[in-house]
């Protein structure tokens, strides 16, 4: 399925993602970028069924099906090991964002997840990029750090105006 040139459509994929998951963001961007189309779709507003989502796993252990950054797996409130197929796929029904994201589809394969070198071997992927990873969490935190430091930076500011017109007893201009 792979062309000689990037500027080639090769796929087009059905892309199952959380809107606004800044890794989500970084996939499409990847894919588009190795000549891929994109129709994007929020995991939230399907209607899955069992028959529906099963296939995305393929022979992946159970395990697997979950978002390991959902933040009901992080806090122990979720634990996939052990559960049958039944019980975890009733899960992931009540909660699409326990679902391992993204969901991709080309023709009839369907793949959770996006590991970069499997999606190369499967549809082809460019390697002059940097890879994204899956951890739109960290990315968030990320991003919560550096608001944090603009904030404390603006907190401190904002207290050495004070304290310069408080020792001066006038305004800064």
């Amino acid at each position: 399925m792979r062309a000689a040139k990037w500027g080639a459509r090769l796929a087009h994929i059905l892309f199952w993602e959380k809107r606004g998951c800044a890794g989500n963001a970084r996939q499409k961007a990847l894919l588009v970028a190795s000549g891929h189309d994109i129709e994007a779709r929020d995991l939230r507003e399907e209607a899955w069924t069992p028959e529906r989502l099963r296939p995305f796993f393929g022979d992946t252990p159970i395990s697997a099906w979950f978002n390991r950054n959902s933040p009901r797996l992080a806090n122990g409130e979720v634990r996939p090991a052990g559960l049958d197929e039944a019980a975890a796929m009733a899960l992931l029904l009540a909660d699409p964002l326990l679902i391992r994201r993204p969901l991709m589809q080309v023709g009839e394969r369907r793949e959770a997840g996006f590991e970069p070198a499997r999606v190369r071997d499967w549809i082809g992927l460019r390697t002059d990029r940097p890879a994204p990873d899956e951890n739109c969490v960290r990315h968030a935190r990320d991003q919560h750090s550096v608001r944090h430091a603009r904030d404390q930076h603006s907190v401190r500011h904002a207290r050495d105006q004070h304290s310069v017109r408080h020792a001066h007893g006038s305004a800064v201009p």
